[in-house]
Order: C-alpha cells, then structure tokens, then sequence
C-alpha cells in the first residue's frame, strides 16, 4: 500500500529542524510544504530500483512500465514464471535480470522476509537488502525512505545531496565531494526530511541558477 505524509512549515518536525539549522530552515521557507511518498510493495520497490540503475530518468520509467505490463503484479512469484527472454523484451539486461531472480530466490527463502522489516532498525535493514546481488548502500538507503518511510535515514553517498549541502552552505571545494558530514549533525533525527528539501532544491533549479539560497525569489 502507497502512503503520502506531507510536511508543512508549521509542523513541529519542521519547527524543530529549523531551531537546529537556520540553512535548512532558509530553504524549507523557500519551499514550502513537500510530501514524502512511499510504495508499500517492498519488492516492487526494489525491482523498479534495480531496473532503474544507470539508466536515465525516461529509459527507467519506459522499461518500468514495460515489466509491469508484461509481469501485471509485480510479485517473486510472477517474476520466476516469467522466460528471461521476455524480460529481456523490455530492455531489461541479464546483468539486472540475475540481481531480480536473486532477489526473487531470497525472498523465496526467506533470507528476505519484508514482514518484519518495519521491525528492523536501519542498519539491519540494509546489511539484509545488500547481500542481494546488484543492491548497494544507495538503493537500501532509497528503500528505507521511500518505501518503509524512515525518516531518520542520511545518504551520504547521494551526489545529489552532497552537491545541494555544498550549495546551501556555500562550502568550499573538498576532496571525495564530503560536504554533508560536517553540517548534517543538525539534521538528526529528521535526515530524510531534510535530505527531501535539498533533492527538491535541485529540481527546481535553486542549486544550478542561483548563487545562493538568499538568491531564490
């Protein structure tokens, strides 16, 4: 099941990350409310974030959709009766076919069982989801936001949150991109609300057209 859990400025979270980081709290003002939106079928979820990979935004959704209209649900079930030549079809590559089907097995095996995973802390979490082929830290990360709704999750490896805290910040240039670890001591513990802020302070442009975020009209 989808669930949508919207944040205004007025909300007490967003009171409180603003008296911890006047930043973040410039940016939430310039912004507004925003909504964080979850996928409640957890291997759905997964599969669409191995699809996803390297891929460009269109490529993934096109390939997306293809799968979903040749699997209907999307289910370790559905996927295992499905010929890897059809998945083949869609664009899908046996490189990321074979990280589906070992998704699919674990699952069978209940190596993976997303029964409990709302029971799981963080890091339990994504030690499980990383011992499955072609899943990272990244996508485990992205899991725990957008499909169990963690709010405490920080992705330190995301490029586009590094990229958006060196902006807001206004930091200097450093080695291996590190922007996040020195400010994100403020965020805790609503890393993902913030982390929702900075992507969206990329997609609507703040960070590549205005110099600063005092800048943003």
């Amino acid at each position: 099941m989808n669930n949508h859990i919207t944040f205004h400025p007025s909300d007490e979270v967003i009171v409180s990350i603003c008296r911890q980081d006047t930043n973040i709290c410039k940016l939430i003002n310039k912004i507004g409310p925003l909504t964080l939106k979850t996928n409640g079928n957890h291997f759905e979820a997964l599969v669409m974030s191995i699809i996803g990979q390297q891929l460009s935004a269109k490529a993934a959704s096109t390939i997306r959709q293809r799968v979903k209209m040749l699997c209907g649900e999307i289910t370790p079930e559905r996927v295992l009766d499905t010929p890897i030549e059809n998945f083949r079809s869609t664009g899908v590559s046996r490189t990321k076919i074979e990280y589906i089907f070992d998704l699919c097995n674990k699952v069978h095996s209940n190596e993976i069982s997303f029964t409990n995973f709302h029971l799981l802390e963080n890091e339990i979490v994504i030690n499980l989801l990383t011992s499955v082929k072609g899943i990272g830290r990244w996508t485990a990360e992205m899991f725990l936001i957008f499909s169990l709704g963690r709010l405490n999750v920080l992705s330190l490896g995301d490029a586009g949150l590094q990229r958006a805290t060196k902006w807001l910040y206004q930091l200097e240039d450093r080695p291996k991109n590190n922007y996040m670890e020195e400010v994100s001591m403020n965020w805790h513990p609503y890393y993902s609300i913030v982390s929702l802020y900075l992507w969206k302070s990329i997609d609507l442009g703040f960070v590549d057209n205005f110099p600063t975020i005092e800048d943003v009209n």
